[in-house]
């Protein structure tokens, strides 16, 4: 490649001009009219990359934790494998506080528990069908703990206590009936949500029918009862299926922030019946999440160690990442001089061809680095490093008419160039796609998508290259 010198006027205008577009096709760092002359590619630098596990990450909003969030349903990946994602959840006494049942007799009429869609479902919306499970806890979620998407939790799987058999509508209104005090029962719209019903048995035995005692205390009741789990039928469910983001809060009848229990009901008091409607609140809830590989997944996983790999598998949902490192760096300046400037360094990952149907890539990944603590930390792109360009100029993004993933990674590789960093550790993950105006680098449960790519395969047009453009300092 080469750069042509240009007339005063025309550099200036070029010069602000590329100043002012921050893209990723910004040319570069370190060209002026004192420095420029032949300018030169690299796409032949050594790359290494290899399959490793996610890290675990926190998958609830217990001990002063926020979840947006919580990933519940199974996904029959037919390229990485099975994932299955379950919910956790406590219950509570109506406002959570004592409770005194109504006089007269009680007969529910209907018990749901209500659990409102957030964006994010990844499968197969179209032809699946799902299945899922309620049941109760042998254990209580706590508030004051920490729990991780790799907590298996206690249940008693020999009572079903709901079970609901739907299709993915994570963006269809739904309307229910609302109970107007003294009025006529009214039809009223409510955001996207799961309605499981709820066993009229198991809502008598802890509210209508408990005992006074578990009833005067909220942390009696709690303690007592332990909370639901939510889990999908492996046998019910058909189809890839997919997994489904669920909100904390329920959008419910009741007009509560939180997921719930409502529980409509007549009651007799002498000669007077009235309908009413209670809700049970729950306010803490926690994904569990399991993966089952594939035996192609299995081998990358049993090869982390013995060279770079063909391919690479990235994962949400605390599944799979890809470690990556540039071994020969220092020897491209032993050969070249180090009387040089980088003006662009990009790395490129392209999916495997075909594996972007039916289901699409991630959206977005990330790259970071560890120091030398093993701590997560941003490259020197992504941060306030004066080279850096910024979160669009560092890149990450899908990009649909490319079919392909950049980083502009400039700055990392000339200070690894250089000797002036060293490499505790570079990667490649899966992030929270809802965050557009930074760059993360932790691991997210928080989105499902997956990315198949191509790792260092020399036979395929498609390897992951990096791209390194650099002038010589005339002196």
């Amino acid at each position: 490649m080469k750069f042509f010198k240009l007339d005063l006027l025309t550099l200036l205008i070029s010069l602000f001009i590329l100043n002012s577009c921050k893209n990723q096709d910004t040319i570069g760092l370190g060209v002026t009219t004192g420095n420029q002359a032949a300018g030169s590619l690299i796409d032949t630098a050594t790359i290494v990359v290899n399959t490793i596990p996610e890290d675990s990450v926190l998958t609830a909003n217990t001990n002063g934790n926020a979840v947006a969030q919580y990933p519940m349903g199974i996904f029959r990946d037919p390229v990485f494998g099975t994932t299955t994602a379950s919910i956790a959840m406590d219950l509570n006494l109506p406002s959570t506080a004592a409770y005194t049942v109504p006089a007269g007799t009680i007969a529910i009429d209907s018990a749901i528990l209500v659990l409102r869609y957030a964006n994010g479902f990844y499968g197969d919306s179209l032809a699946s069908r799902y299945k899922v499970n309620v049941y109760q806890l042998n254990e209580r979620v706590l508030t004051s703990a920490s729990y991780y998407n790799t907590k298996q939790w206690k249940y008693n799987s020999s009572v079903l206590l709901g079970t609901k058999s739907f299709l993915s509508r994570t963006h269809d209104t739904t309307g229910i009936n609302i109970h107007v005090a003294g009025g006529k029962d009214s039809v009223q719209k409510v955001p996207p949500q799961l309605r499981i019903p709820i066993s009229k048995t198991f809502i008598n035995n802890i509210l209508f029918n408990a005992s006074n005692a578990q009833l005067q205390s909220n942390l009696i009741f709690k303690n007592n009862v332990n909370g639901l789990y939510v889990t999908m039928d492996p046998t019910g469910s058909t189809g890839a299926g997919g997994i489904f983001m669920m909100a904390p809060d329920s959008g419910s009848s009741a007009g509560s922030t939180n997921a719930t229990i409502d529980i409509f009901y007549r009651n007799t008091n002498g000669t007077t019946v009235d309908t009413a409607q209670v809700s049970l609140l729950s306010t803490l809830h926690a994904s569990s999440i399991s993966h089952t590989y594939s035996s192609a997944v299995q081998t990358e996983l049993a090869n982390q160690h013995t060279g770079s790999r063909k391919v690479i598998y990235i994962q949400g949902a605390a599944g799979l990442r890809a470690r990556i490192n540039f071994p020969y760096l220092k020897n491209i300046i032993k050969s070249i001089g180090s009387d040089v400037i980088v003006n662009r360094a990009e790395l490129i990952i392209t999916p495997t061809p075909g594996s972007t149907i039916p289901f699409a890539p991630l959206p977005r990944i990330t790259m970071y680095q560890y120091d030398l603590a093993g701590q997560r930390i941003e490259l020197q792109d992504a941060t306030t490093d004066p080279r850096s360009g910024g979160v669009f100029v560092f890149g990450g993004f899908f990009s649909q008419a490319l079919q392909s993933y950049h980083f502009v990674i400039t700055a990392y590789i000339s200070d690894l160039m250089r000797g002036l960093t060293r490499d505790y550790g570079t990667f490649l993950g899966a992030i929270n796609n809802t965050n557009t105006t930074s760059i993360d680098v932790a691991p997210t449960a928080q989105t499902a998508a997956r990315t198949f790519a191509v790792g260092t395969d020399n036979t395929s047009p498609y390897k992951m290259t990096l791209n390194i453009i650099y002038t010589k300092v005339s002196k």
